[in-house]
Parts: C-alpha cells; structure tokens; sequence
C-alpha cells in the first residue's frame, strides 16, 4: 500500500525529460591507500550551490607521505558559465577523509573536518575535529576555524565517520562525529547568530556508521548503517576461507533517530528501519529527506543475501533480490513503504545500484538513481512512482553526490552531480536541468 506522500510535495504531472547541460572534470586525485576514497563519506555532502555557483570538496593525498592520515580538504567553485577553480586548500595532509561541505544561501561555506593532533609520530591516533567557515569564498580567502564544543566524553580519531548537516535558509549547522571506543555518534548544533545551542551523543543501540544528517524546521535527523565486524563465527569462517581477507564488516540493520527541536532536546531512542540479518543480506544507507511538514523520507538498497556463494552455503532456498526502496516516516511511525525499482535474481530490468533525492523549484521529489550501468530519475507523486526516465550521460555516476538540501543547497529545476569518473582517479561533475 502505497500512502499519501507529504502535501508539500507536488505532483509531478508528467515525465521529465532531463537535458544534460555539462559534463567536466573538477580534479584528480591519487589513491591514499588508508581505507578511505574520494567518495568515502557518501552519507554527507560533497556538492553545494549557492545561486549560480557550485562549490565541492575533494581530497588530495600527499605524495611520500605515509597513511593513514595522508589526505587534505580542497574547495573548488564553479560559475555555471565557467569553469572550476580552486579557493583553497589545507597547508597540512593530515586528514584520512574527505571533508564533507555545506552552505547557506547567505553565501558562506563550511568545510567540516577532522585534523590529526600531532603529526610528529604515527599518522593516526586522537583528532580534532571541527568547522571551517568561508564567509566570501574566492582564492586565498582564509577561512575561520569553529571549535565545536563537543558533549564530554568522547574520544575522537583518524576515523570520524562524519555527518554534517546545513539549514540553508535558516543558517544553522550540525555536526556529527563518531566516538572510538564505544561507537556511538556525538553531535553538536550552532544556530544562525553563530551560537552553539546543544550537543549530545545519539543513541543508536549499536556502532552505526556513515550517517545521512538533516536539519529542517528546528528538527535534527540521522539515518545510519549498522557497521559490526560479522557476528556468525560460521559465516565470517566460511568467508575468510573463500576471500582470505580479514577485514569483514557487515551492514545489515538501518536505523534512524530524531528530535523535534534540535536547540534545546536530545535525540530520541533510535527506530530500526529494516534488518537483514537472518539471510546475512546488506543493506546501503542512501539519501535522507525531510518534507515540509516533518515527514522523512528514507532512501536505501536492501540486498537478501550478501552474495551468490553465502547463499548456495547456507540459503540455498533463498533468491537474492536487490531492491531499491523508499520510506516514509511521520513522527516516527512509518507510514509508507514502497519497492521503487526490484532487481536481484529473476529480474530482467534495472538492477539498482545507489540513489539520492533530489527535489524540484516546484516542490516535486525526484529520486536519483544508478542502475544497469546508467543514472535516470524517478518522480514520486501522490500516484505512485512514475516511471524511470535516463538521463543521458557520456560518463554515468555509480556512486555520486547530489546538491542536497541536507548540505543546504535550495530546490532547484537544475541537478548537480558529482562522483568519479569512468576513467577512475578523476573526479567528475554534471549538471542537469529537469524541464
């Protein structure tokens, strides 16, 4: 059953026709080698606009310099009618991540980042993790460092796992850091007068990662994976036997948590979304969207079973389906869940492979989707989901980021998109215009 989507959201009457406008580069990069890529922090934005401007952050990794803190934030900017130049860059490499970005619709930038705190031994161990504000983003504009008064604690490292979440019309700005020993997800909130109003940690029941954050209307939101070294000694055997490889984190139960007013509350007690752990399935955190009214919208993959080898040993009954799916949350309680695009084992169409929100100028929610080698959109209307239209690209995204209101990029008729291109070490933007 397929519930009423929020009226804040249009119908979108008919099927858009995407025109792509501009394809290029923005950087290239080298492999850090330290377990974190370009696109590593894909819960939290990479992408911002701002007018005609489209602001990205992208890490460079330090040549001869030794993991895992190798790395450094870059802030490029883009004019629609020009090309990428570079505002600036951190003096040091001592980041393992990528910085995720935001904005307001004031015009200023913020880089969230997570700075190792001594660099004259090993590259990892404790961090300090904080914002940097660029008021009038231009080359060799300085930005300001914001210490973020953390809630006591917590012990951060080289492994932030960062949210980062920005009101654009309102002005605010959240951040989120993950606690080493125990997992969990300290947060920190500043309004729009620069004040920091509350923090907290967030009480997920287990360490859960690569959290998609949203500040919307007072109210702060988190959906994120749970991030567990595999809990079945047989399964984590039979793997090792087949992979020889010891790293086996598993991602199997989604969970989301809230506060209806993040200035003066802490977050409630988190909900579980789905949960795959009877099949040793997957699931991918994908985008989060929070409509006018306060219903979130939730966008992950759901995969049965982790793969064709784990089935054959234990499920052999068991078909593999690899789903695409949306649902809706009203104060907690869900209220719609839908299979947007089904793939796996049997299907002869789209098989899903990542996809983000996206909403119109007239307040049509769009999901952005990879699938089968290309991207394309499907529009969610009060009918159901229409039908998924390609966009025609000459490099498709698999994993990739959008211009997303949760970075406080405004709704917008024009699509930003931004990932790594076909060519791989190349960093690769797109802009689309939905008609």
């Amino acid at each position: 059953m397929i519930a009423t989507l929020s009226a804040c959201i249009a119908i979108v009457a008919a099927r858009a026709v995407p025109v792509v406008e501009v394809e290029d580069t923005v950087a290239t990069y080298a492999p850090a080698n330290n377990g974190a890529g370009p696109l590593w922090c894909y819960g939290a934005p990479l992408i911002a606009r701002v007018g005609d401007r489209v602001y990205a952050s992208a890490l460079e990794t330090g040549v001869d310099v030794e993991p895992l803190c190798n790395t450094r934030w870059r802030l490029f900017a883009r004019e629609d009618d020009g090309a990428w130049e570079l505002i600036g860059h951190a003096t040091e490499f001592d980041t393992r991540e990528p910085c995720p970005l935001g904005a307001t619709q004031d015009g200023r930038v913020f880089l969230s980042i997570n700075p190792l705190i001594d660099l004259s031994g090993r590259r990892s161990g404790p961090s300090d993790p904080q914002l940097l504000e660029f008021t009038s983003p231009a080359p060799g504009a300085e930005p300001q460092a914001l210490d973020v008064p953390w809630a006591g604690g917590h012990t951060f490292t080289e492994h932030s796992y960062r949210g980062f979440a920005v009101d654009g019309e309102a002005g605010e700005q959240l951040a989120m850091n993950i606690d080493s020993p125990t997992g969990d997800q300290f947060w920190a909130h500043r309004d729009a007068g620069g004040n920091w109003t509350n923090a907290g940690r967030v009480p997920f029941p287990i360490r859960s990662c690569y959290p998609q954050v949203s500040l919307r209307h007072g109210g702060g939101h988190v959906l994120a994976i749970r991030d567990i070294v595999e809990p079945v000694d047989e399964w984590r055997e039979y793997k090792f036997e087949q992979t020889q490889r010891k790293w086996d984190y598993v991602f199997r139960r989604l969970f989301y948590a809230w506060t209806p007013d993040i200035s003066s509350e802490q977050f409630g007690d988190a909900i579980e979304i789905d949960d795959v752990d009877a099949t040793s399935g997957h699931i991918s955190n994908l985008d989060m969207f929070i409509a006018d009214d306060g219903a979130a919208h939730i966008l992950y993959l759901r995969r049965t079973v982790q793969s064709t080898s784990m089935r054959d040993r234990f499920f052999p009954d068991e078909r593999i389906a690899a789903d695409l799916v949306h649902v809706v949350l009203r104060d907690g309680i869900e209220a719609s869940r839908q299979t947007l695009i089904a793939g796996g084992e049997g299907t002869s169409g789209l098989q899903p492979a990542y996809g983000r929100f996206h909403r119109d100028a007239d307040g049509g929610l769009h999901v952005v989707y990879a699938a089968s080698g290309t991207n394309g959109l499907i529009a969610l209307t009060d009918d159901g989901p229409g039908e998924p239209v390609t966009i025609p690209l000459e490099e498709p995204f698999g994993t990739f980021f959008t211009a997303t209101e949760r970075g406080g990029s405004p709704p917008s008729d024009t699509l930003d998109l931004f990932g790594i291109g076909r060519e791989g070490q190349v960093l690769r933007y797109a802009r689309v215009q939905l008609p």
